[in-house]
């Protein structure tokens, strides 16, 4: 895929003005699918949800409500807010670099991004190389997953990726 900036991702970012918004509604929900009944992930991790890994026992069911307010309250908690610390510039990036960095939180850990090259490049302002440095993110137990890949770089034909999205809202 080319860097010519997405016509959905660019459609994806209209009117929307939160970067939690943003990141749940385009990156977390789509890739990460909803299981209301507990399972093992790829790496054997408890997981239920959106992603949820917090917690989760085996046998443990939520409702979609449940889910919902579960995953609107970590991703501003546990991931927004704690990378507005990591990276003193966050609230002045581009909404959809913001959106990238907090979707792949979610994903691999408010610590692994605060710690990241993708930070220290967002620090700097260097927003195009912040996007494309989150896409190093893309293994799994050691392996790169096709899957991490695709939600890292340009998505698939159903959903966004995040480098794909990051840089449509550059300028």
């Amino acid at each position: 895929m080319t860097t010519a900036k997405s016509r959905r991702a660019v459609v994806a970012l209209a009117g929307i003005t939160s970067a939690v918004t943003l990141s749940l509604g385009v990156l977390i929900k789509p890739w990460e699918g909803r299981e209301l009944h507990a399972y093992r992930d790829i790496v054997g991790v408890w997981t239920i949800c959106d992603g949820e890994t917090k917690g989760v026992k085996p046998g443990m069911v939520k409702t979609n409500a449940e889910c919902d307010a579960m995953l609107l309250r970590r991703v501003e908690q546990d991931f927004y807010r704690p990378l507005t610390v990591c990276i003193p510039n966050f609230k002045e990036l581009p909404l959809s670099l913001q959106a990238s960095l907090v979707s792949a939180g979610y994903n691999v850990g408010v610590g692994a991004i605060c710690n990241s090259t993708a930070a220290r490049l967002a620090k700097a302002d260097d927003h195009r190389a912040a996007c494309h440095a989150v896409t190093r993110f893309n293994r799994a137990g050691g392996k790169v997953v096709r899957g991490l890949k695709l939600r890292r770089e340009y998505g698939d034909a159903s959903r966004i990726g995040e480098l794909e999205l990051c840089l449509a809202g550059l300028k």
